[in-house]
């Protein structure tokens, strides 16, 4: 069975084991995925309210994307899992010759880019996904506000997880053009995507308090 077709008692039962995957990045596109689908909650709970007519096509615009995303989002538990793989069993590759130390590490450095590959993408997703949240805080209806702020924080945390997921990786990579293109790529992301969940979610925060 796919990781993401789990029951929620499943798949935190397999995430606390001591099992290869999933690990920390099933579990940051799993809570992008809830971001993003708080996002959709929001959206359909706005939709075709008079009170909220004149953001009636934005904010159906924004659920489609939000479909869209929290999809990809689930697609990636299990992609991430795949990729992870041949670098589990790269690390068990002999390494008692020269010859077989060589042929582990060229393994090795394709195995870590391929590792990379989902991490990087739910930076990117996430940051998409925050940018709607970001859009609909001023545009969905205010009895949800509350799930826009922890649609926000569910997205803030899948992006600096997706980072580190990342990090992990690149760390042991020698191909240094690829390793400073992936972090220049996702240090910036990430660093405009934490800002604006924090304007996010400090509207979210302030309009409760009133």
């Amino acid at each position: 069975m796919k990781l993401a077709k789990k029951s929620c008692v499943d798949f935190t039962d397999v995430l606390s084991s001591k099992a290869a995957v999933p690990g920390g990045g099933g579990a940051a596109a799993l809570v992008g995925g809830i971001g993003t689908a708080l996002a959709g909650m929001v959206c359909n709970l706005t939709v075709g309210k008079k009170k909220y007519k004149e953001y009636e096509e934005d904010v159906k615009e924004i659920l489609n994307k939000t479909k869209a995303l929290q999809q990809r989002l689930l697609d990636m538990i299990d992609e991430d899992a795949e990729n992870f793989l041949p670098l589990s069993k790269a690390y068990g590759m002999p390494s008692n010759t020269e010859e077989e130390k060589k042929e582990k590490e060229k393994v090795m450095q394709a195995s870590l880019k391929k590792a990379c590959e989902v991490p990087i993408k739910i930076v990117e997703t996430s940051y998409e996904a925050i940018k709607l949240h970001e859009e609909l805080v001023d545009k969905g209806s205010k009895l949800a506000i509350s799930d826009v702020g922890v649609g926000i924080q569910c997205l803030r945390s899948a992006l600096i997880s997706g980072q580190l997921n990342v990090y992990i990786n690149i760390g042991m990579i020698k191909d240094e053009k690829y390793v400073n293109e992936v972090k220049d790529k996702t240090e910036k992301l990430v660093s405009e995507g934490t800002k604006i969940a924090d304007d996010v979610y400090k509207k979210v925060e302030d309009r409760l308090k009133k």
